[in-house]
């Protein structure tokens, strides 16, 4: 077991489910707290910015990874089996983390071509709003600054460029009351969703294309709800509807989109819970092409959304790699590869003390 490996399973004995945080921000705090920074970290809320190395006449790049994790179910307790690390988390993204901080306590910081930053921070995987990384960005006097940034997110090791954007929203269909054995007296608000149902079913994905990338549009019916009893025609029915859409298209413009596709109809009303911007793919930033250059396993489109979205707002290019298993994320028994471990952390070495 290598001290990567040992990092990972540590981090991974530390619950941190989304809104539980503190006790592995207070853990990482403490351990990264006992390398000689230029600057003294900061700490807000449940996350932590980390200055590592100033002064150095090259980029300011910063990694960021989120502290928390989905609440799921796990057989045992954090464990190494063969070539796998067991642990809630271990993909999504305590990998990210793990490599994050073997970086800076294994590697000569003199040896950094960069001036490095690493983000720690709190409820990534709850909705936009609640996300403690734009406080972060809000507050913090650097972050905002940055000239190019990576999120750790789980990726096998190969870089996602950009990222979609995601729209949930609550789709409303009134009708009236009625007995289901008179369904003439009411209006049965489950079937005036029908044609926008069918609409749905019906919709290709959209497809953009930046160089040899390619997103897709995609609009989904997620959850349903209705219904006052069996034989009770139905007053409300409502849908959650997530959009995901492509990095060419903005915020205000998917939600265009959305309402037009819902259609402005007397009896049904749409309202906006989850709002997340998507972002470029910052293809001809320099750094993408050093990152290639050090090894990554291929790159690709960011279908899905994540934080790179949040710090191009900022004005910080952004992109996502990390070393963890991208298809367990979320799952029951969540595991990762420590071969890709190894190679993500030797991917980072390459990249980061490549002269300038």
């Amino acid at each position: 077991m290598t001290r990567i490996h040992e990092t990972l399973l540590w981090l991974c004995s530390i619950p941190s489910p989304i809104g539980e945080e503190r006790a592995l921000c207070d853990a990482v705090a403490a351990r990264l707290g006992r390398l000689s920074l230029p600057a003294p970290m900061r700490r807000y809320g449940d996350s932590i910015v980390v200055p590592i190395t100033r002064g150095t006449g090259g980029p300011r790049i910063t990694l960021a990874g989120h502290l928390d994790v989905v609440r799921t179910q796990h057989d045992g307790p954090a464990r190494i089996e063969g070539d796998r690390l067991y642990g809630a988390g271990a993909a999504d993204m305590k990998s990210g983390l793990a490599a994050m901080i073997e970086l800076v306590e294994t590697t000569p910081l003199s040896a950094l071509r960069c001036d490095l930053t690493l983000v720690f921070y709190a409820r990534e995987e709850g909705p936009f709003a609640e996300n403690e990384l734009g406080p972060v960005l809000d507050q913090d006097p650097e972050l905002g600054e940055q000239d190019f940034a990576v999120c750790l997110e789980p990726s096998d090791n190969r870089l996602g460029l950009g990222c979609n954007g995601s729209l949930h929203a609550t789709v409303s269909f009134r009708g009236r009351t009625a007995h289901s054995s008179r369904p003439w007296q009411g209006e049965n608000a489950i079937h005036k969703a029908a044609s926008f149902l069918h609409a749905l079913g019906q919709r290709a994905p959209i497809e953009y294309r930046d160089g040899e990338l390619v997103y897709r549009t995609v609009t989904s019916a997620t959850m349903a709800t209705g219904g006052r009893g069996r034989n009770i025609v139905p007053d409300v029915f409502e849908l959650n509807v997530n959009h995901r859409f492509t990095p060419d298209t903005s915020l205000e413009k998917a939600k265009a989109d959305l309402l037009a596709l819902v259609g402005d109809g007397p009896d049904v009303d749409v309202v906006f819970i989850d709002e997340s911007p998507s972002a470029p793919t910052f293809s001809a930033h320099p750094e993408v092409a050093r990152l290639v250059a050090a090894g990554v396993a291929g790159v690709e489109p960011k279908q899905a959304w994540t934080d790179v979205a949040r710090l191009a707002a900022h004005g910080v290019p952004a992109v996502n790699w990390g070393p963890g298993v991208n298809a367990q994320a979320h799952q029951k028994n969540e595991w990762t590869l420590l071969p890709l471990l190894d190679e993500g952390l030797a991917i980072l070495e390459r990249w980061l003390v490549t002269t300038a």
